[in-house]
């Protein structure tokens, strides 16, 4: 089980409130500009070490866009979460996908391994984005 607490510091703070501010989807460069613009002095280093610290110790959820990008959002209180994203303007929609992590948890049982983490990407045209051919 990963530490679930961060050595509290100013950057981090503002990193992690920046984050629940923000509400959707930011990469860490989009988070470092937005830290800029309020004023905010940390460095993008900073920014990336600590989006992965928060990874690693389960306080955000992390998803790809089409290039590869990792993208962070806070996790809600009811833990690990599924999105289905818009491919153009990246809007975000949480997904039930109970069957998916009854599967995850079933293969422990099968094949022996334990700690199964997953990743599960879901992309779609949100409705107020216009369909790329018809």
């Amino acid at each position: 089980m990963p530490e679930t607490r961060l050595r509290r510091t100013r950057q981090r703070a503002a990193v992690f409130g920046a984050l629940e501010r923000g509400g959707d989807f930011v990469s860490a460069q989009q988070l470092h500009a937005q830290l800029a613009a309020a004023g905010v002095t940390v460095g993008l280093t900073t920014v990336y070490r600590t989006l992965r610290e928060l990874e690693r110790t389960g306080r955000v959820d992390v998803v790809r866009d089409l290039s590869g990008e990792r993208l962070y959002r806070t996790r809600p209180d009811a833990g690990h979460r599924h999105y289905l994203i818009c491919r153009l303007c990246g809007l975000s929609r949480a997904v039930d996908t109970d069957v998916v992590e009854r599967w995850a948890d079933g293969l422990a049982g099968v094949t022996g391994f334990t700690e199964i983490e997953h990743t599960l990407e879901l992309s779609g045209l949100c409705a107020r984005c216009p369909p790329r051919h018809r």
